[in-house]
């Protein structure tokens, strides 16, 4: 029995290491032709702290420059707890760039490290563009789409108002007849964006309970929350959850590898996704299916 929890306790130390991208296809209806082919690289759950591997923060980077995306999405907890972790958080992902911009939106754990600390660090960083409640648009061309970030849950738990969600004033200034792909740390908030005519939100926060059963579609966070781990429908509404680049609490990860996702919009009849088997980080730019060194 030692040996087998032995062996457990290694799996999963050399599973937080194991960097995955994952290629996630999002087919959304009435996407502007303009919009067809976007790619979105989706990084969430840092939780950049003074336990966090720089070599590792290093090669989260390079992968996510490697895909070229042409917008990085970060979906909260990007610090843990800490708000002069902000500080590290930029020295070492500053650097990220897309064409179309880098957007930031807090978590749970931004929260608890001190939301209006947290913000003020994060904006004077100017290291990208920090949406909370409130909406951007791109344009391609004669098309618009928007993008929305919301707050989080935790906001309003912690009396942290700025940081709790408000999605009625995030898509306040969005019209109607526009396809709307929002950005929310947690799931939970999904229902409310689908019910108001978003295609597709990216969220994170589950990190799929750190230890999953991805064939059966259950992880350590299933029995606590409705949508937990991957992809799912809702009428013309689709949700992912990445499970998460960085760790929290010990390093641990079994079957829910740190994932770098590529979404890529697709125009469609009806909303679905197609997500794809991960390929494993080996050297950067090549990305390879090849365990770590």
């Amino acid at each position: 029995m030692i040996g087998v929890v032995g062996l457990v306790l290694v799996a999963g130390y050399v599973g937080w290491r194991w960097l995955v991208v994952r290629d996630v296809d999002a087919f959304a209806p009435d996407l502007p032709s303009g919009f067809d082919g976007l790619r979105i690289a989706q990084l969430s759950d840092l939780h950049v702290g003074p336990h966090t591997s720089r070599k590792f923060l290093r090669r989260v980077v390079d992968t996510t420059h490697a895909l070229s995306p042409d917008l990085v999405a970060i979906t909260g907890d990007l610090v843990d707890d800490r708000a002069e972790d902000v500080r590290v958080y930029a020295d070492m992902l500053g650097s990220l760039d897309a064409q179309l911009g880098v957007f930031m939106i807090p978590g749970n754990h931004d929260v608890y490290a001190g939301w209006e600390d947290v913000e003020r660090r994060l904006r004077a960083a100017d290291i990208g563009t920090l949406l909370v409640n409130e909406a951007r648009f791109i344009r391609r061309g004669r098309d618009t789409i928007a993008v929305v970030g919301t707050g989080d849950p935790a906001g309003g738990r912690r009396g942290a108002s700025s940081a709790a969600p408000d999605i009625d004033r995030a898509l306040a200034n969005v019209p109607a007849d526009t396809t709307v792909i929002a950005f929310a740390h947690n799931p939970a908030l999904w229902p409310s964006l689908a019910s108001r005519g978003v295609a597709l939100t990216l969220s994170g926060h589950t990190h799929c309970g750190q230890f999953a059963l991805p064939r059966l579609g259950w992880s350590l966070a299933s029995p606590f929350l409705e949508h937990a781990m991957g992809a799912h429908t809702e009428g013309d509404a689709l949700l992912y959850i990445s499970p998460g680049t960085g760790y929290w609490g010990i390093p641990f990860r079994i079957g829910a590898r740190p994932e770098v996702t590529l979404v890529t919009l697709r125009r469609a009849r009806r909303a679905s996704a197609q997500v794809h088997r991960a390929r494993t980080v080996w050297r950067i730019p090549a990305i390879a299916a090849q365990p770590l060194g």
